[in-house]
């Protein structure tokens, strides 16, 4: 059985779980073993997966502060197996690849109507950052904001969230401070956000299986 290692940027193995909301019951019904595990703490991660999914995170992929940034990106560069990358994981990907991260036009939170070669246009987003396109990557996808998804060879790179759930949600909203909090919702409408999701999940889900299945089909069998 092929196996799949998803990076989460978060130490509680129950966080850890919930994360990679629809993508990990995905991989399964595509014949994954999937294993979690992280670059935190010092972390040093398995490196023989078939295929590597790289998640979110609140901090910055351009933070050369942090302390574990390094060592993820590194693996990333070194990576001989397929990678996708979400959100801040396709801002990682970019930058191991030769694109750069910087501070975003502006913020896209909710739902966005994105242009290109994917499964579906309406996709979840929650960003500050953007990536650029790393040289030899085609586009994939874009909106007014900027690029929303390349390939790079058989990685995938991503700004929007496929595994979105009102599970993932919750477990972002649980990590904001009450300052963060409370400047998100001077801005965008949170509970509206929530609601559909959960009017979509099933909708989303499918998206999200989707788009799986046609990464994971360049992965060797």
């Amino acid at each position: 059985m092929p196996r799949a290692l998803i990076v989460v940027h978060e130490t509680d193995p129950v966080r850890q779980r919930r994360i990679p909301g629809t993508i990990l019951p995905a991989l399964e019904e595509l014949g994954f073993a999937v294993e979690i595990d992280t670059h935190y703490g010092g972390n040093t991660v398995r490196e023989d997966a078939d295929l590597v999914v790289v998640m979110g995170s609140a901090h910055a992929a351009y933070d050369d502060s942090l302390p574990w940034l390094a060592a993820e990106l590194d693996f990333l560069r070194r990576s001989t197996a397929p990678v996708l990358g979400v959100c801040f994981g396709g801002q990682a990907l970019s930058r191991a690849l030769g694109g750069t991260v910087a501070r975003a036009a502006r913020p896209e939170r909710g739902f966005v109507d994105l242009r290109g070669d994917l499964p579906a246009h309406r996709w979840m987003e929650f960003h500050y950052d953007a990536f650029t396109l790393p040289p030899g990557a085609e586009l994939v996808a874009r909106n007014e904001t900027g690029i929303q998804a390349f390939r790079h060879g058989p990685h995938l790179g991503l700004q929007f969230h496929p595994e979105i759930t009102t599970d993932v949600f919750a477990t972002w909203r649980e990590s904001w401070s009450p300052e963060f909090a409370a400047s998100v919702a001077a801005e965008v409408d949170v509970d509206a956000i929530s609601a559909e999701i959960s009017s979509r999940a099933d909708e989303l889900a499918a998206q999200c299986r989707a788009l799986l299945a046609r990464f994971c089909a360049r992965v060797p069998r």
